[in-house]
């Protein structure tokens, strides 16, 4: 029997006649790039979340309760761009929610003990960006596994909070001997600025750090070598990147969020807990992976995360207004990180096979 020749056969599979018959050849003959279809599937997730919670719930499309969506949304948003930087580096940062909460505590300490709110705040924020040091420290030059090193990092300032805290609640409010009056205001204006439509002032901040990442990730050199940087750490120091000094900066930022999304929930709160924050940390983990970021490294968007964010605030909103157990929520969310990190998985080999 006569063989086909390669030609013979690429000619027929391009003959009209020919069909796909993978999942993955589909793809490939439809030309669609990976993360389009994972941005298009976010969205219409979100959408679907939405309508179902409307129908169950007319309070859900309310001013109300978007208004609130939104404020809460913004907090874990600003963590998780922080986290973003990190992933798409190839490592990643399990002491984001003890950071907060150390940093948002040792701000309120500090400004309670008689030191103005204006050295105090800039010191909160070097409290995150410190700590982001020391993780990085240990990762870039002890060369311990980021997983490990940030793993120490949570317990060890979650123990730092609850010390310098004498595991108490602080209130600058209720402060003996009072801070000043006007300080005490501009601490509150943080987030409770006056914006139309009774927008939280908190989608501010979180409009401004995403401007920033965006422009760092997506529009600048830092951006370009940290993709490459988190697509091969090898590859990149062969090809003379400081992959050191960029896992620095990547590791401070994160802190340096961190600390702003402490602060920030301080200010609304109006009260800050020496167990603040320590539940935070797998939903920022989990908004980053939902949002296309890769585990792999390299791959990550400013765009993916926001939604990610945008899609758990949905869905934790959605379920409290069903009235839907919180341990319940925890199985929802952890179910839907599962299901991101396959479709991750899935995605790699999609590109592998496609070459897109």
């Amino acid at each position: 029997m006569q063989e086909t020749s390669p030609i013979e056969q690429d000619a027929a599979a391009a003959a009209p006649g020919s069909r796909p018959t993978t999942l993955t050849e589909r793809f490939k003959s439809l030309r669609v790039p990976v993360a389009l279809l994972q941005v298009g599937g976010l969205v219409a997730a979100i959408g679907i979340l939405m309508g179902y919670f409307q129908y169950k719930n007319q309070f859900f499309f309310t001013s109300t309760n978007i208004l609130e969506l939104v404020r809460s949304m913004s907090t874990l948003a600003i963590l998780a761009l922080g986290e973003t930087l990190v992933i798409i580096a190839a490592e990643i940062d399990l002491s984001v929610g003890a950071m907060y909460g150390f940093s948002a505590m040792a701000f309120g300490l500090v400004w309670m003990h008689g030191i103005s709110f204006y050295l105090a705040f800039p010191l909160g924020l070097l409290f995150g960006v410190g700590l982001g040091f020391v993780n990085a420290f240990f990762t870039a030059i002890v060369r311990i596994p980021s997983f490990i090193a940030t793993l120490g990092m949570y317990s060890l300032a979650q123990g730092l909070t609850y010390l310098i805290s004498g595991s108490l609640s602080i209130n600058p409010a209720y402060a003996n001997p009072p801070v000043n009056s006007g300080e005490l205001t501009v601490f509150q204006n943080l987030t409770h600025g006056n914006l139309p439509f009774n927008t939280p002032f908190q989608i501010v901040w979180l409009i401004g750090v995403g401007i920033v990442i965006w422009l760092l990730l997506h529009r600048s050199l830092f951006g370009f070598r940290l993709t490459a940087i988190g697509g091969s750490h090898e590859a990149a120091r062969l090809a003379g990147l400081p992959v050191a000094r960029y896992i620095f900066f990547v590791f401070m930022i994160s802190g340096l969020l961190a600390a702003l999304a402490g602060i920030l929930d301080f200010s609304f709160i109006g009260a800050m807990q020496p167990n603040s924050g320590i539940s935070l940390t797998f939903p920022v983990f989990a908004a980053v992976i939902i949002g296309g970021a890769s585990l792999s490294g390299g791959r990550g968007t400013v765009l993916g995360t926001l939604l990610g964010t945008l899609l758990l605030a949905v869905l934790a909103d959605g379920l409290s207004l069903l009235a839907v157990d919180p341990f319940v929520q925890l199985i929802f969310v952890g179910s839907v990180t599962i299901i991101a990190v396959a479709l991750d998985r899935w995605a790699n080999l999609l590109r592998a096979s496609t070459g897109a």
